[in-house]
C-alpha cells in the first residue's frame, strides 16, 4: 500500500486541474473574516522537486504546469493566473524546479484565523511533510499527523467556527479506496452538512472509477446540498481494465493518465463562472492529441 509516490506525478495535468480548483475555492471561502478548517487527507511530501529523480523518471510536468509558462500570464484565465503565481511562490527567478502540493498551496491562502491539519501514512513521505512544512514556521496554524485520513478527520467535524474545507485525493491504488471516499463523505455530511468537500479522482477504465462522481452525485443530492463535477481530457485512453496500479514507480513504462476530475459539494458559488473560463483553456494547453476536452457539470 506504500508504493505510490507523487513526487512522479507532481505538476502533471491532473496536478493542474486540482490545484487550480483548490485555489480558486479557498480564495472565496476567504472572503468572510469567519475562520476555516482545512483538512487534507491524503497531504503527501508538501513540496516537490521537479529536477528531481521522481520527477525526471515520469516527465510529467512537462505536460503540465511547464506548458503554461510558454503562455503570456495576461492571456491565462485568472484562475489559471492565481493558480500559476501559486507554483510560482515557492520558486526564484523564471523557471519551475519546485511544484507545491495541496498543504503549501493551503497555507499560502489560509488566515492567522484559519487552521490545517495535514494526514499522511506514507512514513518517507510524512517525514518530508514535517519537515517541509516546519520550514513556513506556521505550527501553531498547521497540524501534521500520520494518520489514515479517512478515519481521523471524524474527529474534527464538525469544526468549531462551523467552516471547513475537505480535500480528498487519494492515488486509488487500492481498489477499497473508492469505497472508502464514499463512506467518509456520507459520514462527514451527517456530521457536518455545510462543510465545502471536494474529491478528486482519476479518469480510467476501471468501473470504480466511472461510478465514483454518480454515487458522490447521489449522497449531495440525498442531502439537499449543490454540487459542482469538473473533468479534463488531456488525450484517448489506451490504458488496460485491470490496471489499477497507475500510481507506483513503474508507472514510466505505461501510458499515462489520460483525464481526471474534481467533485464538490457545497462549492463555493463564484468556483463555477473561474471553470466555466479556465477549463477551456486548460483543455487547448494540456491536450496531448484530438481527443482532449473537458466538462463542467453543477446542481443546485
Amino acid at each position: 500500500m506504500f508504493s505510490y509516490r507523487h513526487g512522479f506525478h507532481a505538476g502533471n495535468h491532473a496536478d493542474v486541474l486540482k490545484h487550480t480548483i483548490l485555489i480558486a475555492a479557498l480564495q472565496h471561502m476567504t472572503q468572510k473574516d469567519t475562520a476555516i478548517s482545512v483538512l487534507d487527507t491524503h497531504a503527501g511530501a508538501g513540496l516537490y522537486r521537479l529536477d528531481g529523480d521522481f520527477a525526471n523518471t515520469s516527465g510529467e510536468s512537462k505536460d503540465g504546469i511547464e506548458r503554461l509558462l510558454d503562455t503570456p500570464e495576461a492571456e491565462l484565465a485568472p484562475a489559471l493566473r492565481d493558480y500559476l503565481q501559486a507554483v510560482r511562490s515557492v520558486n526564484q527567478g523564471k523557471g519551475i524546479k519546485n511544484y507545491p502540493g495541496s498543504p503549501f498551496i493551503t497555507q499560502g491562502l489560509l488566515r492567522p484565523q484559519d487552521k490545517l491539519r495535514l494526514f499522511e501514512l506514507h512514513p518517507t513521505d510524512w517525514r518530508s511533510l514535517e519537515g517541509n512544512m516546519g520550514q513556513l514556521e506556521t505550527r501553531r496554524q498547521v497540524e501534521v499527523l500520520m494518520e489514515d485520513g479517512f478515519n481521523g478527520v471524524k474527529r474534527f467535524l464538525p469544526p468549531p467556527s462551523r467552516r471547513g474545507f475537505l480535500l480528498c485525493d487519494p492515488s486509488y491504488e487500492m481498489k477499497t479506496d473508492y469505497g472508502r471516499v464514499l463512506t467518509m463523505i456520507d459520514d462527514a455530511l451527517v456530521r457536518f452538512a455545510t462543510g465545502t468537500y471536494a474529491v478528486w479522482y482519476p479518469i480510467i477504465p476501471r468501473q470504480d472509477a466511472h461510478d465514483l462522481p454518480k454515487r458522490l452525485k447521489t449522497l449531495a443530492n440525498k442531502a439537499g446540498k449543490g454540487w459542482l463535477h469538473a473533468t479534463l481530457t488531456v488525450k484517448g485512453s489506451k490504458i488496460r481494465s485491470e490496471v489499477n496500479d497507475w500510481g507506483n514507480t513503474t508507472e514510466a513504462k505505461r501510458p499515462g493518465l489520460p483525464a481526471s476530475g474534481m467533485f464538490l459539494i457545497n462549492p463555493p458559488f463564484a468556483l463555477r463562472a473561474a471553470l466555466k473560463e479556465a477549463l477551456p483553456q486548460m483543455q487547448k494547453l494540456l491536450a496531448q492529441d484530438k481527443n482532449a476536452t473537458h466538462t463542467l457539470e453543477f446542481g443546485e
